[in-house]
């Protein structure tokens, strides 16, 4: 990371500096990878389901729709949802954890942490321009990134992020209301793939309130579970409005007063997007009913299973021999620590150039 004044650089341009942000993030090569990187399910199980690219699209059309009613600046929060999943290694969480595990097993306290690598890939990692690493984005944009997940405060954070960011307080409204926003995408589109992959049914789900109220609106539809593309599309287009409207309904008054639009708030006070305490409860039923019946289904465990073991091998194979990396990431070993330039090219990785990848150290997977 370059002086100060690089999170603050905006050039003349014919759009506004959050619409460069995001066309800047649009062209990255990291983006360009999360079409082959899992959401829940491998992207080679079939062309329906959703990648970390479509969820992120998911989750900008989520996020604009919200500012959009609420006044607030819609390219800023599509630039910040965009980026919000660059981070991620192969194989979702669990690859992620795998990494952090590697890593401290080795006595590399800081570990691997998603979110954070988010923000280095657009600060840092990418290469784009001579001078200085990193896309060169606005401080608003690279803020929402790094405090993607509450609390901001992390052991492994470097100084110069206390220098540049403020972690006692809460990014941007547009920020916060992504950070909603993905968590609507995620699980309305779980719920389809796991569906439609056969893993869970809708009769599975009806213990919650949430799903079963949803559910109830398809049926006035005159829609039959039977119309088995048609019904879920109904399902996850009721889902979503109805997270939606009640998250403006609850938070509108909340952000009205030009202080709470115009401050950053205290990381201690009150978030202003969210939804009534009363459908809170009701999210939370749903995603331990989630968690129990398809994130810890046999087929996805196993799954899962086996992108951990690739990542762990991948991990031994490049810290035993390094020359194995690709040049980009070779050269870098005169510069910086050899466990952390392997560690980002692992978590630059598609699911299949990964498992490809382990194949060819260790024979098919």
């Amino acid at each position: 990371m370059q002086p100060s004044d690089r999170f603050h650089t905006i050039d003349t341009d014919f759009r506004n500096p959050y619409a460069r942000d995001r066309d800047r993030i649009i062209h990255s090569g990291s983006f360009r990878k999360l079409e082959y990187k899992t959401q829940v399910f491998l992207n080679q199980e079939g062309d329906f389901f959703r990648t970390r690219l479509t969820h992120s699209i998911e989750v900008s059309q989520i996020a604009r729709s919200i500012t959009s009613h609420l006044g607030l600046n819609e390219s800023l929060a599509e630039a910040i949802a965009l980026a919000h999943d660059l981070g991620h290694t192969p194989f979702g969480h669990v690859g992620g954890d795998a990494l952090d595990e590697c890593l401290k097993h080795d006595g590399f306290s800081h570990g691997f942490e998603h979110n954070f690598q988010s923000f280095r890939v657009v600060s840092s990692l990418e290469k784009r321009y001579n001078g200085y690493s990193g896309l060169n984005l606005t401080f608003a944009t690279l803020e929402g990134i790094l405090k993607h997940s509450y609390p901001y405060h992390k052991s492994f954070l470097p100084a110069r992020i206390h220098e540049h960011f403020n972690l006692n307080t809460h990014p941007s409204i547009e920020a916060m209301v992504v950070d909603r926003a993905d968590e609507i995408a995620y699980m309305s589109h779980d719920i389809d793939d796991g569906v439609n992959s056969g893993l869970i049914s809708f009769d599975d789900l009806k213990e919650s309130e949430l799903i079963q109220e949803i559910l109830d609106k398809v049926a006035e539809e005159g829609v039959s579970q039977e119309e088995d593309e048609m019904f879920r599309y109904r399902f996850s287009s009721h889902l979503i409005n109805h997270l939606v409207y009640s998250l403006l309904e609850f938070s509108k008054d909340k952000i009205s007063t030009k202080e709470v639009l115009s401050a950053r708030l205290d990381s201690q006070s009150e978030i202003p997007i969210g939804f009534s305490p009363e459908l809170e409860t009701k999210i939370k039923k749903l995603k331990k009913i989630l968690f129990k019946k398809m994130y810890q289904h046999k087929k996805i465990v196993i799954k899962m299973y086996a992108g951990k073991q690739a990542i762990r091998g991948l991990y031994k194979g490049l810290m035993e021999e390094e020359k194995m990396l690709p040049d980009f990431y070779y050269k870098q070993l005169s510069q910086r620590a050899k466990h952390r330039v392997v560690a980002d090219y692992i978590a630059s990785m598609s699911d299949r150039h990964a498992l490809s990848f382990y194949n060819e150290m260790y024979g098919k997977m």
